[in-house]
């Protein structure tokens, strides 16, 4: 197989994923960039040129987020044929997003620059059940960490509200229910608290800045509509009191976070979704060598865990799996999880 062919096949793979999990529409679009990388656009070219992993990278989701800001701003507005499935073939999908791109060529390009920043709250389900699951085995106080937190929207994990398949946590007055379609047993009605929540990212987004809201919006399905509303809680939310959240490479800061006092009593968590993936492997590495060092240290007085949500990429399901110290070391699988938070299948 050819470079040319790997691309390709690499993007329907990536348009089948985005099938799967209900966005039809916007999986035609990305499945189009297989006819656009043959056209003499700086797109195309793009494309047709690209150097990583056409799945790793998420290189089609990063143009389809270029091309949901221009249907959004209503410089493409022939794009709605196709996020409400009036034009399935694909020729014609193929045809309306090289018109597009034709026009905004320019524009277009430097959403190719940086993977797709899908900031879903409907991932802190996951991670709530995972707490849970975690308080029944160490400190039920956590102080949380999360990494490539994006604009922030799991930092807010303590004023959502959740109901998960009947366990039910979060302030009553909660701006925002967070309720996934529950497979299996809910997951142990363990009480906890969380004490701290601190995040970092690469390239954070202040969502109190109009435009970088919208930019973070854009990267949403255009059918995912729960998301869009999810989305606006969570900016509100920021706006009233901001989520602690800086600029810094994962690794280089989980370290600095790991060697701080850890008060007693209080689980120290790690915790990341659909992040791993962009991490590069010599940081990945940094990471685990500096959670099984704090492991080693950890102590029932002051125990660590790791919950990460991450794609598995032999199947692309998206697996919950939880670590903890002292006692857990090894993995433990405790469900799978929609990318988006639609759903959550619960094996605990």
């Amino acid at each position: 197989m050819n470079r040319t062919e790997e691309i390709e096949r690499q993007i329907g793979e990536q348009a089948d994923h985005v099938v799967q999990h209900g966005a039809p529409g916007t999986a035609a679009i990305c499945r189009a960039m297989i006819a656009l990388a043959r056209t003499d656009t700086a797109c195309g070219r793009r494309i047709a040129q690209w150097p990583g992993s056409v799945l790793g990278d998420a290189m089609p989701l990063r143009l389809a987020g270029g091309l949901h800001h221009l249907f959004r701003k209503g410089a493409a507005r022939e794009l709605g044929a196709v996020y409400a499935q009036a034009v399935t073939d694909q020729a014609e999908v193929d045809a309306i997003v090289a018109a597009v791109v034709a026009r905004h060529d320019a524009e277009l390009l430097p959403w190719f620059d940086g993977p797709p920043q899908t900031n879903e709250a409907g991932r802190s389900a996951s991670f709530v059940a995972a707490l849970h699951w975690v308080a029944s085995r160490t400190a039920p106080v956590f102080e949380l960490n999360e990494i490539g937190s994006s604009a922030g929207m799991n930092l807010l994990i303590d004023r959502y509200g959740y109901d998960l398949g009947g366990v039910t946590s979060g302030p009553a007055d909660a701006r925002c229910v967070i309720r996934p379609d529950w497979q299996g047993p809910p997951p142990p009605d363990t009480p906890f608290r969380i004490g701290t929540v601190r995040g970092c990212d690469l390239n954070p987004i202040d969502v109190r800045n109009d435009a970088a809201a919208e930019r973070l919006i854009a990267y949403i399905w255009p059918e995912a509509h729960a998301r869009f509303e999810r989305m606006e809680a969570g900016i509100a939310m920021i706006h009233e009191r901001a989520v602690d959240l800086v600029p810094a490479d994962a690794a280089d800061w989980i370290i600095a976070r790991l060697a701080e006092p850890q008060a007693p009593g209080v689980t120290r968590v790690l915790m990341h979704s659909i992040v791993w993936q962009y991490i590069p492997a010599d940081r990945q590495a940094m990471i685990k060598a500096a959670m099984a060092e704090a492991g080693a240290r950890a102590t029932g007085e002051r125990p660590i865990a790791w919950i990460a949500l991450e794609t598995n990429r032999a199947t692309f399901c998206h697996e919950l799996t939880v670590r903890f110290w002292p006692g857990g070391e090894e993995a433990h699988l405790l469900g799978e999880a929609h990318a988006h938070g639609a759903w959550v299948e619960w094996r605990g």
